[in-house]
Formats: C-alpha cells, sequence, structure tokens
C-alpha cells in the first residue's frame, strides 16, 4: 500500500460524519476516518471492484488482486442499517464476496455454486441485506484460493448506542502473504502437502504447513509498520482481525495488556491478557491503556508454530523523533497469559431453550477430513428450522483448525456455562475437542468449513442444509 494511514479520528467526529452518510468506507484499514479513497459509491449503496492491482511492499511493486486498496476499504454500518454493495469483477476469473460473521439471507452469502452463480468477468452482482447485529466482521472472496491475494478487508458494524468508552480506534488486520512474490525474489513456493504438513513436534501450536514469505499487518511488512498513534491516558480500541490463509498468530503489544471486550464480534465480560491466539478468521476486539510516558513500543505478531514475523508500531503523541523498535524486538508479553475460550463469560448468549439439543452431531476433523467425509463427496449435516443444535468436534491431526459456520453465531460450551458467542473456533490438534450451540433460524445451505483455505480447498467442509 502506497503512502500512510490515515489520521485518527476521534468518536464524535466519526459518529457525526457516519451518522450524517448512512454509512461509509476508510481507505487504508486504520484509524478510523472517512475519506473520499476507494470504491464509488451508488445510488443507495457502494461498489467493489475485484481487479488486478499493484502494492507496494517495503519498496517493491508486487502484482495481486483486490479492491483497490490492501486491505480493501473497510465498510462501516451501523446495526440495522441495509447493506447495499455493487460487486463489479474486472478479473479473469469468477468471484463472489463472503460477508465472514454477519448472517445474510442465504442468496447474499457469497459461496459459488452453493448460494449463488460466481460473478463471470465483466459482470456485476448486487448484495443486499440489513445487518441487525453489531461487531467486527470481514469481507472476503470466496473462490478457490481468492482470499490468499488481496481479495479481503475489514467490515465494522457500530452498535446504535456504544456502551464502550474509547478515545482512538484502529482495525488491525493480519495476513500471510506471497502472492507476487517469486517474481521479486521471494520464497513463494508451497511447503508441501499432505504427511510434510505433520511434521510439527508434539508440543507446536501450527495451524498450516505452507511457506509464506511475509505476514502483513495493514497491508504493510515489518520493515515498513502502520503506526497507530496514541496520547498518554488515551483509551485505544482495537479490532485485531486474522484473514490469512494458513496462519495462526499471536498478538501483544510491548509494555501494555490487552483487554478483551469481544470476541468475533460478540461482546464478553472484559478480561485482561498479555496476548491474543487468533486462528484463521477469528476476531477480538481489545482496549489497551496508553499508561507509558512516551516512545514508540512494538506491536508484535508471530507465526505460531512456524517462522515468521509481523509488526505494527505504537507511536505517542510528541515522541516522533524516537527511533522505532527494531523490526525483530519481541514483545516479552507474547509469552505472557493468552486468551483462552474458558476465559470468555458472553454478556448477550443464545436464547436456547432448556432441556437437551433436538440435533447433535459428532465430528472427527482427521487430517483434511471432517467426520470421515471430504467434500464435494460428503454428506449433509441436515437441521430442521427452530432446532437447536449442537456439533461436537475431537482433532485427531497434527494441525490446529479453525472452523466456521457461516450464517450463524453458536455459543462455545465450557465449563462456566457462558461461553463466548463466536462465528470461527479453533480446535487444538492431537485430542483437542470443542463443542457449540447454535439455533437453526437460517434457512438456506450453508458451509461449515476449516478457514485455513489450504484445508478447505482440500475438502474440509460440510454444509448444514435446513430441510
Amino acid at each position: 500500500m502506497t503512502g500512510g494511514p490515515p489520521a485518527p479520528a476521534t468518536r464524535r467526529q466519526f459518529l457525526g460524519l457516519t451518522a450524517a452518510a448512512g454509512f461509509a468506507l476508510v481507505a487504508g484499514c486504520s484509524a478510523r476516518q472517512p475519506t473520499a479513497a476507494g470504491p464509488s459509491t451508488t445510488p443507495g449503496g457502494l461498489r467493489l471492484t475485484a481487479a488486478p492491482m499493484r502494492v507496494d511492499l517495503a519498496g517493491s511493486e508486487i502484482p495481486t488482486w483486490g479492491y483497490g486498496t490492501l486491505p480493501g476499504p473497510e465498510i462501516r454500518l451501523r446495526a440495522g442499517d441495509r447493506l447495499r454493495v455493487e460487486l463489479g469483477n474486472e478479473l479473469p476469473d469468477d468471484t463472489t464476496i463472503h460477508w465472514h460473521g454477519l448472517a445474510p439471507p442465504n442468496r447474499m452469502d457469497g459461496v459459488p455454486g452453493l448460494t449463488q452463480d460466481p460473478v463471470a468477468p465483466g459482470e456485476r452482482f448486487t448484495y443486499e441485506f440489513e445487518t441487525p447485529t453489531a461487531g467486527s466482521f470481514m469481507y472476503h472472496a470466496h473462490v478457490g484460493m481468492q482470499l490468499d491475494r488481496g481479495l479481503y478487508g475489514p467490515l465494522v458494524v457500530e452498535p446504535r448506542s456504544e456502551e464502550l468508552a474509547y478515545d482512538r480506534e484502529y482495525t488491525v488486520m493480519l495476513d500471510d502473504w506471497r502472492d507476487g512474490m517469486d517474481a521479486h525474489g521471494g520464497h513463494g513456493a508451497d511447503g508441501g502437502h499432505g504427511a510434510e504438513d505433520d511434521r510439527d513436534p508434539g508440543d507446536s501450536v501450527s495451524f498450516g504447513g505452507r511457506s509464506y514469505p511475509l505476514l502483513l499487518v495493514n497491508g504493510r511488512p515489518p520493515e515498513d509498520p502502520p503506526v497507530l498513534g496514541t496520547r498518554r491516558g488515551d483509551r485505544l480500541r482495537l479490532r485485531v482481525m486474522n484473514i490469512a490463509a494458513d496462519t495462526g498468530f499471536r498478538f501483544a503489544i510491548a509494555g501494555h495488556r490487552l483487554t478483551v471486550t469481544h470476541t468475533d464480534g460478540m461482546p464478553v465480560e472484559p478480561v485482561t491478557v498479555d496476548a491474543l491466539r487468533l486462528g484463521m478468521g477469528e476476531r477480538y476486539d481489545v482496549l489497551v491503556e496508553s499508561t507509558q510516558p512516551g516512545g514508540a513500543w512494538q506491536v508484535g505478531v508471530q507465526a505460531e508454530g512456524r517462522g515468521g514475523w509481523g509488526r505494527a508500531v505504537l507511536r505517542y503523541s510528541g515522541s516522533e523523533a524516537s527511533s522505532p523498535p527494531a523490526v525483530a524486538q519481541r514483545p516479552g508479553e507474547l509469552d505472557g497469559r493468552l486468551v483462552a475460550y474458558p476465559d470468555l463469560l458472553a454478556r448477550e448468549p443464545l436464547a436456547l431453550p432448556s432441556g437437551e439439543p433436538a440435533r447433535h452431531y459428532d465430528l472427527e476433523l482427521s487430517g483434511t477430513e471432517i467426520g470421515g467425509q471430504s467434500y464435494p463427496d460428503a454428506d449433509p449435516l441436515p437441521v430442521a428450522e427452530g432446532e437447536w443444535v449442537r456439533i461436537t468436534m475431537r482433532n485427531t491431526s497434527a494441525k490446529w483448525h479453525p472452523m466456521h459456520l457461516h450464517g450463524h453465531h453458536f455459543q462455545v460450551r465450557t465449563p462456566t456455562g457462558r461461553g463466548p458467542v463466536k462465528d470461527t473456533v479453533t480446535v487444538a490438534a492431537r485430542g483437542g475437542v470443542v463443542s457449540f450451540d447454535f439455533l437453526a433460524t437460517n434457512p438456506g445451505d450453508w458451509l461449515f468449513h476449516c478457514h485455513n483455505h489450504h484445508h478447505m480447498e482440500d475438502g474440509m467442509v460440510r454444509v448444514v442444509r435446513y430441510r
């Protein structure tokens, strides 16, 4: 991405602007600041164009596909607004947009061959639906491995009445990157398939086995990091999102702790930790107190289970002359207390009935199969409208699997009985078990899949089908 991030807006300035505009886009995916850059507007909505583009990665011009910026422009609405986005396809391939974490009508979910015909080159398609649920979400292409390029961006739905108090806000998107790197001295070769992916030591946390030469934060490599500005005494809200195709991340800020307020956009009782672990597709909202006297502090992003490093810089105002941290300087907080699902208590639990679920699926995650089957040669998981459904997953493979259910929010079952409400949940390797409940209230055919896109392309997919 060329140029620096836009200057931050205060909450009052931003809410006044978006109230006048209905909803807005933020180019550059940094502090929230409406700008004229990015896609054009259409009557009552927006236009996104998927097209070949080039991005500046620390001085190297890299070819990729995207929506005009890397990440794509941030779409921001208020709960209850109607999202209307016209997608234009200027790629040489079919494409779609999936609204990750939202629960639109089935025909708007963006899965080619299941919920819609793909948008052919030169064609257009309009996505339109209401967004009743506030939260931190993402949009991305859902054709083949297109997400592994630059076809993604953040989508934020503001609540009508914000309960959190904070001074500045940043959206922080974490990505693994190799597109276009072969021609520019990168290591773009695939790191292997099958058994080669299972070489991790038994105690290692790894989500995938491919080789990615760069980890990006808001589209920028560690040699050219984005800067998050603050002042002493500020409270920051960070919306941290893992959009990577193959990499789980650990996230921490040197000299600062993180108070988790939301996971996958859904509110939880605040809990303070040193670091986050995010599987692909997961998001965490955190509050950060700017208590240091000044200076520049490393925002560290470490790949789980393999090499790889990304970063941003948290810089206090008045400290512009101070040197940024060394590129590879690692915050000790990365080894501190990690957020865990049992720590998270849902503030708005699902309205589950009493008794036992009407339907229970017990599924083994083995290699890249779900329940011993590989898509498309896999039986659907039938549900009936109105049912309380439980899915239990046992992971016998050597990789951690972030499992994502389209079109629904679910409640993770934890010993507290008030586990977090999410749409993507990570199941630990070598015997990890996760169980979640959801209400079948959104009819259609919905993907349930691993959000490692290589695993998904290898068939780690089932379809939840309403009867």
